[in-house]
């Protein structure tokens, strides 16, 4: 079958030949990945190209056009439109990044006083101070995520932030004394 032309082999891939399909890619595969690697960035982009190239090929197999009898030409051409659409769909995602406020820089110090204070309560309470203090959902919202009575996450929060300042107390009072 590798004497076959294109147009054979296409033939028969579309009427249920996979091996024949299996050629047909074989035989383009690296002339699409390196025209693919003289449009887009990089190697990882050619790949997708090339995938995307034999992907369309498949999908539009009854409308390929063949040069003589080559599907080489349709492939490149077919490589060069689905390489301007992954330009342009980065170019977007960029534009859209850019739009985005920056981020928020803060420092996260594992060892510092807080993360100790909040690694001393229980659970429970840790579950209530993050959800409504550091994430700033309402009781109610807290209750219904934890499947508890808002009461009790009303007092949970009060005895959890009591917790938090008794343990917080030392190490400020040792700060400012220094």
């Amino acid at each position: 079958m590798d004497d076959a032309t294109d147009s054979q082999l296409w033939a028969a891939a579309v009427r249920g030949d996979g091996e024949s399909f299996g050629l047909v890619f074989d035989r383009h595969r690296d002339r699409v990945l390196r025209h693919s690697l003289r449009l887009v960035p990089g190697w990882h982009d050619a790949e997708e190209v090339v995938a995307v190239t034999f992907l369309e090929a498949w999908r539009k197999r009854e409308g390929v056009r063949f040069v003589g009898d080559s599907l080489l030409p349709w492939l490149l051409a077919t490589a060069t439109n689905v390489s301007r659409n992954l330009s342009r769909s980065a170019r977007r995602y960029r534009a859209l990044l850019d739009k985005l406020p920056p981020p928020i820089d803060r420092e996260f110090d594992e060892s510092s006083e807080a993360v100790t204070a909040l690694g001393g309560l229980s659970l429970a309470d840790r579950q209530v101070i993050t959800l409504s203090v550091l994430e700033g959902f309402s009781e109610a919202e807290v209750a219904e995520a934890l499947g508890i009575p808002r009461g009790t996450v009303k007092s949970r929060l009060s005895r959890a932030k009591k917790r938090l300042a008794s343990g917080l107390a030392p190490a400020l009072l040792e700060r400012t004394s220094s």
